[in-house]
């Protein structure tokens, strides 16, 4: 009975991959039909050079379409043959090309999802459920640095890796306060607020945006002045996405130090990580904004032994020298026991390279190295605590996380600084004053054939039921949650608002969120730029709210 009821379980899984298998080659079939024929052909008479754009323009019928798709989407999740994919890619090297895109999707019935750089936790930007041409800027990606003026044009296909190497060739004084991830792209990253390593000191990304070239649902390419400060505040945290597609950003360059302290403290549990990381809780967020401190948790076996442990990594960059750095720790958190030995003075383009996975010795060209970044599968989730946690609840989120496989990571970013002098209203993203640190987790997929198989579903229902442990302890009312993290977990629905605030406020806050709705209406009325979790546009008048 046992060998037939696996026989059979064995035969509808293999029947289920056939069908799976079927059906997406027969879409990829149906997805060259004379609709997407006649998309091809009004993109070639609505272009200057019809053999230059048929070059930058892919079908599933081409060998290089599936490559070009995979570029950058996440291997494990989404690359499978289940996963519906665009009708087209269109790459455009012009602006001009942009502009026929759009009119043709629109002429064509098709909706439109834009790929900047891909990393983009639920593959909203290169997935759908219905049929959709993928706008991916990867050949828009020039930088323009003026290291005298502190400012940066980047075209709205760069990656941060790409703006970060860029700007260390000119100069080591000056950086921009984005992330650590070289393969985030630049206009994704900003369009949903953008935290990194100096966001104690410069605030976000998105804060130090001075202008925006953009093209709206008609076609229109706009600046700062002609959009109107409204929408460009939109743009700056609301997720530009919604509202029609960013061409470049001008950017503020801040300045850093020549040599910067970067230093990494080890602690498991069995050598006082609760009580180290209780204390980070009440020190690090009211600490000199030059120092952020990240705190990579993970779960590992002791040695060789079958026992697990927590092991917490405490990574710190300091604006300054190690001379500076140690006294001040030494006299607010000693506890921590950072050493000059654990300590290394080094360029602020190198501590990108070893929050990012490298080393510091790692040439720097790297970052400017797409193929280089390494390809992450993986579901996240995102919080914030307000409060500190107590070790009472410090020690159940620990044996929550020994449950697990070692799939999962948390890594707690430390909030406060230049973020306290904000409202939350200053831009869309509203996780400012009186955030302590950002909560981000994760389980990975990288070591499984998909995300369907029996361990990937277990770590999938680990990090969901990992929400309740945290509950406790995180914000409330709402339960805040990044908008660059897309979890589509949290709903999706946008009928009516109450549906769409069950996630629109926990990404932007009420205030905000309405805000952001009024903004779209106006700027795309038939709400042509969508995506599952996109701003909603209403039958109904949204004047009464």
């Amino acid at each position: 009975m046992v060998n037939s009821g696996l026989t059979c379980s064995v035969f509808l899984l293999v029947l289920s991959l056939t069908f799976c298998v079927s059906l997406g080659a027969l879409s990829s079939i149906f997805d060259v039909s004379p609709t997407s024929e006649d998309f091809i052909t009004c993109l070639q008479s609505n272009s200057n050079n019809a053999t230059t754009i048929s070059k930058l323009i892919f079908t599933p019928v081409n060998s290089s379409y599936l490559s070009v798709w995979q570029a950058a989407a996440d291997p494990i999740r989404f690359d499978n043959p289940c996963t519906r994919k665009p009708s087209v890619i269109v790459t455009p090297s012009t602006e001009t090309q942009i502009q026929a895109a759009l009119f043709c999707a629109k002429k064509h019935g098709y909706e439109m999802r834009i790929r900047d750089g891909g990393h983009d936790f639920e593959g909203l930007s290169y997935t759908a459920n219905v049929p959709f041409v993928m706008l991916d800027l990867v050949n828009m990606r020039a930088i323009d640095i003026n290291v005298a003026n502190r400012t940066a044009w980047v075209q709205g296909g760069a990656v941060l890796g790409e703006l970060y190497y860029t700007i260390s060739q000119l100069t080591d004084t000056l950086y921009f306060p984005a992330g650590i991830w070289a393969g985030v792209g630049v206009s994704g990253f900003l369009s949903g607020g953008g935290y990194g390593n100096l966001l104690r000191k410069y605030g976000l990304g998105a804060d130090n945006v001075l202008d925006i070239r953009f093209m709206d649902v008609n076609g229109n390419i706009l600046d700062r002045k002609s959009m109107g400060e409204d929408l460009f505040w939109a743009l700056r945290g609301g997720g530009a996405s919604s509202f029609g597609i960013v061409l470049s950003w001008k950017l503020r360059l801040v300045p850093v130090p020549e040599r910067v302290t970067l230093f990494t403290v080890n602690i498991t549990l069995e050598q006082g990580a609760t009580d180290i990381f209780h204390k980070y809780q009440y020190v690090l967020p009211k600490f000199d904004r030059d120092l952020i401190i990240r705190v990579q948790i993970n779960s590992e076996n002791i040695g060789n032994t079958t026992k697990k442990t927590v092991r917490l990594l405490f990574d710190g960059l300091y604006q300054g020298n190690i001379d500076t750095l140690l006294p001040l720790l030494n006299q607010s958190f000693p506890e921590l026991n950072v050493t000059r030995e654990v300590c290394k003075e080094v360029r602020m383009v190198q501590t990108t390279l070893q929050f990012g996975g490298f080393t510091t010795s790692t040439p720097p060209e790297v970052l400017a190295n797409r193929s280089a970044i390494p390809r992450l599968s993986y579901k996240g989730k995102s919080d914030y605590v307000r409060t500190p946690i107590p070790k009472s609840g410090l020690r159940k989120i620990w044996r929550k996380i020994l449950q697990n496989d070692k799939s999962e990571t948390l890594f707690m970013y430390t909030f406060g600084g230049k973020m306290e002098e904000y409202s939350e209203t200053a831009i869309p993203y509203p996780h400012r004053a009186g955030v302590l640190y950002q909560v981000f987790r994760r389980v990975d997929f990288i070591d499984q054939p998909s995300d369907k198989t029996a361990i990937s579903r277990r770590r999938l229902a680990w990090i969901r039921s990992f929400d309740k442990t945290l509950e406790p302890y995180v914000s409330k009312n709402p339960r805040e949650a990044y908008s660059n993290y897309n979890d589509l977990d949290l709903g999706v629905g946008s009928a009516t608002y109450e549906e769409a605030s069950v996630w629109g406020e926990r990404y932007w806050k009420r205030e905000n969120f309405k805000k952001l709705i009024r903004i779209k209406a106006k700027v795309d009325p038939k709400n042509f730029f969508r995506h599952p979790q996109s701003i909603p546009v209403f039958s109904t008048p949204f004047s009464d709210m």
